[in-house]
């Protein structure tokens, strides 16, 4: 299954340049690489992301990540992955821009539930 992470473009770009990262400062904060599902990006981007441009989606197979990934109880009650390990840039199946039109992020139908 595909899950998502959601990065600012320097955030992306330092992936892309060291080819690993533990994430976006929220993600240092908590100690873990926070992702979605397709049925949670949407409601991520709103609450997290609320008007931000210059966005990037990266979707993951979790298949690839083995027992560092976790699904943990978070907001509402759903259960969200986890990754205790850095993300690498090999683990992204694929990347694309995330764009805001109308103060709403559009996401790919890959990405949609």
């Amino acid at each position: 299954m595909l899950i998502f992470k959601i990065f600012r473009a320097d955030e992306w770009a330092k992936l892309q340049a060291e080819g690993e990262t533990l994430g976006a400062p929220v993600d240092l904060a908590d100690g873990f690489v926070h992702f979605s599902t397709a049925s949670q990006a949407a409601e991520t981007a709103a609450k997290h992301f609320a008007g931000v441009s210059d966005l990037w989606l990266l979707a993951v197979d979790d298949a690839r990540l083995g027992d560092a990934l976790k699904w943990e109880v978070s907001r509402g009650g759903d259960h969200f992955p986890h990754l205790y390990r850095p993300l690498r840039l090999s683990d992204v199946v694929w990347h694309q821009p995330l764009p805001l039109k109308e103060g709403k992020h559009i996401f790919p139908a890959e990405a949609r539930p």
